[in-house]
């Protein structure tokens, strides 16, 4: 429970079933810094109270767990490394995994749940036929959040539970309200949660203490054009406050950690008719041995597009798109549909031309 408002409703649908419900926080921060998190934080003391106060109109035992050494380890710490190596990192994807249906899930089956329920706009099921469980698209597909959740193992998806899949915001809201519960006009997260008001590199910075060096930026023959303030404020496909003055709008073609140099160029350049994929994770299937057919999305804003997924190597796709995406950054996800089931998913290591 995060104090929001799918949380919150999430646990009082559950409880309208019938079920036994238990309401669980997990804080991202030692107690001392929660009491000072402010804005988007989510485990923020507004957001804990809030929470709290909601299991106690539910009636339901409510828990406060301090996972904040786990998630430096697996999230926030990943976080900074893959920008300072020029990556495009994804921390809600590896939160997912590593807390909330990792450690958050095991601490449940402790407390003698079998499943963690969240507010998450996606869907769950088991298929009856080859036993798998399956991940689909949320009704809701303004606020479908299956992108974020594709590297689920089998094992995770049986203990998850998303009782808001086959609704829409509005609905959730409109039920909230109807439900009186407190958090029914909560104002939704946004963004990278635990960042907070800092810019991506001074976050970085204060975080791991390495300084970020302004550099070139340069084009594709090595022209230079201007400075970088340093390499993390930067991701392929980006246009805005690059500060370099040319004929024609720029963007961020690649990023060259040997050199400290920011690459750029055309709208036209940053167009890749293919990628190469890695740790790649299937759900509805348990491999792919001939090429399929899917709808592939290559950021979770993106909209999704036709493709061909082929298998190069143990856990290691190419990806084929009938037309040329804009901009995949090597670091994101890419993950494959068929209508609105998951197939998979990987992480972009490369695109080519």
């Amino acid at each position: 429970m995060s104090g929001g408002v799918d949380s919150s409703l999430a646990a009082a649908l559950l409880k309208k079933k019938g079920l036994d419900v238990i309401g669980i926080t997990f804080r991202m921060w030692p107690k001392e810094k929660c009491g000072s998190s402010v804005g988007r934080a989510c485990c923020n003391l507004e957001a804990t109270t809030r929470a709290r106060a909601v299991a106690g109109d539910l009636g339901i035992p409510y828990y406060v767990v301090d996972f904040s050494e786990d998630f430096k380890r697996h999230v926030i710490d990943y976080f900074c490394a893959e920008y300072l190596k020029g990556s495009t990192p994804n921390p809600c994807v590896v939160c997912n995994v590593k807390i909330k249906f990792g450690k958050l899930l095991e601490k449940a089956k402790e407390l003698g749940a079998s499943q963690v329920a969240t507010g998450h706009y996606a869907r769950a099921s088991r298929d009856r036929r080859s036993g798998r469980y399956l991940l689909k698209e949320g009704k809701d597909k303004s606020k479908d959040q299956s992108y974020f959740l594709f590297s689920l193992s089998q094992e995770q998806l049986k203990g998850a539970c998303f009782p808001l899949g086959d609704l829409t915001k509005d609905r959730v809201r409109r039920l909230a309200k109807s439900m009186k519960l407190r958090t029914f006009n909560t104002v939704s997260s946004q963004d990278i949660c635990f960042v907070q008001d800092l810019d991506y590199a001074e976050y970085i910075k204060n975080k791991t203490g390495v300084e970020i060096r302004p550099g070139e930026i340069v084009d594709r023959s090595g022209k230079v054009l201007g400075r970088h303030k340093g390499i993390p404020f930067y991701t392929i496909g980006q246009r805005r406050r690059l500060r370099v003055s040319h004929s024609e709008p720029l963007y961020v073609t690649g990023i060259d950690i040997g050199k400290n140099r920011i690459i750029v160029g055309s709208k036209a350049q940053t167009m890749k008719k293919s990628l190469v994929a890695r740790d790649m994770n299937w759900i509805a299937v348990d491999d792919i041995k001939k090429p399929i057919s899917v709808m592939a999305r290559i950021r979770y804003n993106h909209k999704k597009a036709k493709a061909r997924v082929t298998r190069i190597g143990k856990g290691s796709v190419r990806v084929d798109f009938n037309k040329p995406q804009a901009a995949p950054a090597p670091g994101q996800a890419v993950v494959f549909y068929k209508k609105d089931l998951v197939m998979g998913g990987g992480w972009i290591e490369r695109s080519i031309n």
